[in-house]
């Protein structure tokens, strides 16, 4: 949350001076992570260990957050939107409602521990929809 802090306190000024022309809506920067109609944006998200991502349904459709269980680092948390104990029970929970977030909701996660986490959007993983979260030391 730290940085969030410092790039919304950094950064409010010329928000404020170009938010109306640019069509940005208010609390952007309490979220790291947006969602399109098939993309995350940005799709590789960078962060350090302890910290907290934030990943908000920025789009109209309804979404998930499912990590790629076999290529967690040693050691990590798996995640998912629903909170599914594996990859394969959010892949088999899915039914257009279960582990979805809507449009406006947030999904969070801490990550501590180093390393490239993989993750997609489980209605939306054959489009394309995959993003990565680094975290450094």
């Amino acid at each position: 949350m730290r940085r969030r802090r410092f790039l919304a306190a950094a950064g409010s000024t010329a928000a404020l001076s170009t938010a109306g022309c640019l069509g940005l809506s208010a609390g952007a920067d309490d979220w790291d992570v947006g969602m399109t109609a098939e993309a995350f944006r940005p799709s590789e998200f960078t962060t350090t260990v302890g910290e907290e991502v934030v990943w908000e349904n920025t789009s109209s459709r309804a979404h998930t957050v499912t990590a790629y269980e076999d290529t967690l680092p040693d050691g990590a948390a798996f995640f998912a939107t629903g909170d599914f104990e594996s990859e394969s029970a959010a892949r088999d929970a899915w039914d257009g409602s279960q582990g979805a977030i809507t449009s406006g909701q947030r999904f969070s996660h801490t990550f501590e521990v180093a390393g490239e986490y993989s993750y997609f959007c489980v209605p939306h993983e054959k489009a394309g929809m995959v993003g990565t979260v680094v975290v450094e030391e």
